[in-house]
C-alpha cells in the first residue's frame, strides 16, 4: 500500500485502491455522540454475555473433536496404514460474524471443517458425518443443504446455531497450525470447495484491510442492527447478508481512516446514498493468480455485466458477494439508505437520538396490497426443511412477477417470517409488498398476466426432491386492512398512518381531490372463507404433483398461488389457487360487467370497480386463507431508486465536498483506455455502463472502475460520478478543493 503524509509529518499508511476522504479525526461532538451509541448497542442487548461466550467455546471444541474422530474413522476403513490413521485429522476454523468478532445474542456460528482429499462432500460429509450427528443427543434441527451455491450442513449443537460447511484440499494429512490464507490450498480443488474456503480467506483479509479493527467491530455490529430492522439483512431473500455489509463498512473504514464509529455510521449513509450503483465497491485491486479460477471482471464474463450492486470479495478468486441483489432489493435498500441518511443528519444537529435511527420499519403499514406466501408441513421438522427450500426460491417469484410485467408491478420481499400459531399444522408465512412502478399510468386495454409466472414458480417449487405429504404453499393477496393479526406484535393491526398514505399528504391539493373522486361513496364486497386451519388434509393422489416421481403438466384450471394479473378497463384481476390440491378457477374479469367465478369464490359487480377507476389499477382475487377483495396497486411511489444523472464534464468539473462544505474541482488530462465498443444498459441505474470496455459517448466513469486483474489510477473523491464525452486512451484526475 502506498504511504500519504499524517499530521504529524510521517508516512501513514494508506488502506484501499484509493486516498481516503478524509484523515479529520473526532472533534468533542463526535466523542459525545459516540459514547451516546455505545450506550445505545449495550443497552439494546447486542453483546452476548460471558457465559455464552464461554459456551460457544466449549461447543467450537466440541465439534471440532466430533470431526476429528469421523477423519480417522474413515481413514482406517479404507485401509490405509496405522500411522495414517493416526496422522488423520481435521481443522475447523470459523467465518463470518463470530470470526470477525461482531456476533451477538444467540447468533449462529459460521464454521469450516477441512479435511483430507480422500474423504469427499457428497457421500463422506452429508451421509457419514450426517448420520453421526444425527444419533447425538446435543444435535438438534438438523438440515443437510448440499444443492446450495455454497453446500452447508445446518443444525444446532447444544442450543448453539452451527453453519458447518466442508473443504476437501489436497493434502493426504491436514497439518492442526493449517494456513488457510496462503493461496497453495486452491491447488486442485473445484469450485464450490473453493467457495467454501472463501469464506474464512474473506474474514482475515477484511481484517487486514481496515486501518481500525475495533471501529470496524463496532461500526458493523451497529449497522448489522439497522439492517435487521429495517428489513434489509437478508441475502436470500436478496438484500444482503453479513459478509456484504461487513465490506460495505470496511470501505467507509478506509475512507475515513481516523473516524471513531459515531462518525463512520454517518458517513457510510452519506456515501452510499451518493453511491453510483453498478460501480463496484472494492477493498483492493482485483488480481488473477497461478490456480486460474474465474475472478469478477465485468470485460470478460457476461453474467457479470447485469449484476445491479457489485460488492466485490478482498480474497482470490474476488468474487461479487452480492450477486442476489435484483432492482426492487436495490430500489429498497437505496430508499432505506436516504433514510438513514436523513435521521443522522438531524443527530449531528442535536435534533434526533440514535434510536430514531433503529426505528423498525413498518412494512405492513408501507403498502396497500400485499402477496401473502403460506407454506404448511405436517410437522416442525417437516416444516423446516420445506421452509428452506421455499424461502431460497422466493427471490425467483419476485424476479419474475417484475420481468412478466415488464416492471410495472413491482415487488417489496420482507425478509422476516411469520408463524400463526393458531393453525393446527406447522406453519410460516411470508410477505411481499406490491405497488404500481412510480410514474406510469393505467392504460385501457393494458394487461398484466402473472398466471403462467406463478405456474413457473410452482414448477421450481415442485422440483423439491424430499417432498413429503403435508407439505403445501398458498399464495394469496390481502389488502392491507386484511392482514392476519399475527403479523402485529400485538396480535392486531395499530391504526397509525401509513407511510403510502403520508406520501399521499404530501402531494397538491388538487392530485388528492382526484385521486380520492368517485371512491367515498363505492366500497369492495368481501367474502370470507375457511382458515388454513379448517382445511382438511389432501391425500396425496388428488394432490398438485410435488413429487419429483409423480410429473404433471401445468393446466389452465390448475394455478399455484396468483394465478393472473389481468388489466381490464385499467383494473388488473388476481385469480389464486394453491398448490395443494385445492383449484379454484376464475374467469376474467371485463370492465364495466358482473364477475363470477366458475367455482363460486369470486364475486362482485360493477358498482364495485369504484377503487379501479380511482387508482388505475385494481386487482382480485380468490384466497382459501383470506377475505376476498379486490386490490389497488397505487402508481405513487413507496420507495425510489432515481439517482440523477452527473452532468457531462468538457473541462474543470466541481462535485461537492462534504467535508469542508465547499467543492473538488475535477480536471480530465487524459482519455480512457480503448478496450472495446459495446456498451450494456444496466437496469438499477438506467444508465450505458461500459462493462464491455472501450469508451464512447455517454460513458461514466465512478472512482472505482475496474480495468482488467487491476484497478484505476487514484481519484481521490469516492462519491462523485464523471461522465465523459470523449473516447481513447486513458483517464488522469487533477483533485484540486475550491471552498
Amino acid at each position: 500500500m502506498v504511504g500519504s503524509p499524517s499530521p504529524n509529518g510521517t508516512a501513514a499508511k494508506r488502506y484501499g485502491i484509493m486516498k481516503p476522504i478524509s484523515v479529520a479525526g473526532p472533534t468533542e461532538p463526535d466523542l459525545h455522540r459516540n459514547a451516546e451509541l455505545e450506550k445505545f448497542m449495550v443497552d439494546s442487548g447486542l453483546y452476548e454475555s460471558k457465559e455464552e461466550a464461554i459456551k460457544r467455546e466449549e461447543v467450537l471444541g466440541r465439534i471440532d473433536q466430533i470431526v476429528k474422530d469421523w477423519v480417522k474413522r474413515l481413514t482406517r476403513q479404507r485401509g490405509y496404514t496405522d500411522q495414517m490413521a493416526e496422522e488423520a485429522n481435521a481443522v475447523i476454523f470459523t467465518f463470518g460474524s463470530y470470526r470477525l468478532g461482531v456476533h451477538g445474542p444467540g447468533a449462529d456460528i459460521d464454521t469450516l471443517c477441512v479435511g483430507p482429499s480422500y474423504v469427499n462432500r457428497e457421500e463422506d460429509f452429508f451421509i457419514i458425518l450426517h448420520d453421526i450427528l444425527a444419533e447425538m443427543e446435543e444435535v438438534t434441527e438438523l438440515q443437510p443443504v448440499p444443492d446450495a451455491h455454497v453446500p452447508v450442513m445446518k443444525f444446532k449443537f447444544q442450543g448453539i446455531s452451527i453453519d458447518l460447511l466442508y473443504a476437501s484440499i489436497s493434502l493426504l494429512v491436514v497439518p492442526e497450525d493449517l494456513d488457510i490464507s496462503d493461496g497453495s490450498v486452491l491447488y486442485e480443488v473445484d469450485e464450490q470447495t473453493v467457495r467454501s474456503l472463501n469464506g474464512c480467506r474473506v474474514a482475515d483479509q477484511i481484517l487486514k484491510l481496515v486501518p481500525n479493527v475495533e471501529h470496524f467491530r463496532a461500526t458493523l455490529r451497529c449497522l448489522k442492527f439497522w439492517a435487521k430492522r429495517r428489513g434489509v439483512y437478508s441475502n436470500v431473500t436478496g438484500f444482503l447478508g453479513g459478509v456484504n455489509w461487513a465490506l460495505l463498512v470496511a470501505r467507509v473504514c478506509q475512507l475515513y481512516p481516523n473516524a471513531i464509529p459515531s462518525m463512520l455510521v454517518s458517513r457510510f449513509f452519506r456515501v452510499y446514498t451518493q453511491w453510483r450503483w453498478p460501480n463496484p465497491v472494492m477493498l483492493c485491486s482485483i488480481e488473477e493468480n497461478e490456480p486460474g479460477f474465474p475472478v469478477w471482471d465485468p470485460r470478460k464474463n457476461p453474467r457479470d455485466r447485469f449484476h445491479h450492486m457489485p460488492i466485490i470479495t478482498p480474497a482470490y478468486p474476488c468474487m461479487n458477494s452480492s450477486y442476489n441483489v435484483s432492482t426492487s432489493t436495490l430500489r429498497v435498500m437505496t430508499e432505506q439508505f436516504q433514510s438513514g441518511n436523513r435521521i443522522c443528519e438531524e443527530i449531528e444537529l442535536n435534533k434526533a437520538q440514535w434510536s430514531a435511527l433503529f426505528d423498525p420499519y413498518l412494512f405492513f403499514e408501507a403498502y396497500k396490497n400485499y402477496l401473502q406466501v403460506d407454506i404448511v408441513a405436517a410437522d416442525s421438522v417437516d416444516l423446516l426443511a420445506w421452509k428452506g427450500w421455499v424461502e431460497s426460491r422466493l427471490r425467483q417469484l419476485t424476479l419474475k412477477i417484475e420481468r412478466d410485467t415488464n416492471g410495472m408491478l413491482q415487488c417489496h420481499p420482507y425478509p422476516n417470517e411469520y408463524i400463526d400459531a393458531s393453525k393446527q399444522c406447522a406453519h410460516c408465512a411470508f410477505f411481499m409488498g406490491l405497488q404500481r412502478k412510480e410514474g406510469v399510468t393505467g392504460q385501457e386495454g393494458q394487461q398484466f398476466d402473472i398466471r403462467g409466472t406463478v405456474d413457473e414458480f410452482r414448477q421450481d417449487i415442485n422440483m423439491y426432491m424430499c417432498w413429503k405429504p403435508g407439505m403445501d404453499l398458498f399464495v394469496s393477496h390481502v389488502r392491507r386492512r386484511q392482514l392476519p393479526g399475527f403479523v402485529f406484535p400485538d396480535g392486531y393491526k395499530r391504526s397509525r398512518p401509513s407511510r403510502h398514505m403520508n406520501q399521499q399528504a404530501n402531494r397538491s391539493i388538487e392530485d388528492v381531490a382526484r385521486s380520492q373522486s368517485g371512491s367515498a361513496d363505492r366500497h369492495v364486497k368481501q367474502k370470507h372463507y375457511c382458515e388454513m386451519a379448517d382445511l382438511k388434509p389432501v391425500k396425496p393422489e388428488k394432490r398438485a404433483c410435488t413429487s419429483p416421481q409423480r410429473p404433471q403438466s401445468v393446466s389452465s384450471s390448475s394455478r399455484s398461488g396468483v394465478a393472473s394479473l389481468a388489466n381490464s378497463c385499467e383494473g388488473v384481476k388476481l385469480g389464486c389457487s394453491t398448490i395443494g390440491g385445492v383449484v379454484s378457477n376464475c374467469e376474467d374479469v371485463a370492465s364495466n360487467s358482473e364477475v363470477r367465478s366458475t367455482s363460486g369464490q369470486l364475486e362482485t359487480d360493477k358498482s364495485d370497480l369504484g377503487d379501479a377507476r380511482q387508482l388505475g389499477v385494481t386487482v382480485y382475487q380468490d384466497s382459501l386463507l383470506n377475505r376476498q377483495t379486490s386490490m389497488d396497486v397505487h402508481d405513487s411511489p413507496i420507495v425510489r431508486n432515481e439517482l440523477e444523472p452527473a452532468g457531462h464534464m468538457n473541462g474543470p468539473h466541481e462535485v461537492p465536498n462534504f467535508e469542508t462544505g465547499g467543492k473538488l474541482k475535477v480536471c480530465m488530462n487524459d482519455k480512457i483506455e480503448d478496450l472495446g465498443s459495446n456498451f450494456v444498459v444496466n437496469e438499477s441505474s438506467r444508465k450505458l455502463i461500459n462493462w464491455v470496455g472501450g469508451a464512447s459517448r455517454g460513458m461514466e466513469v465512478d472512482q472505482e472502475l475496474v480495468k482488467p486483474c487491476s484497478q484505476t489510477a487514484v481519484v481521490e473523491f469516492a462519491e462523485s460520478v464523471i461522465s465523459s464525452h470523449s473516447g481513447t486512451q486513458n483517464l488522469n484526475y487533477e483533485v484540486s478543493y475550491s471552498v
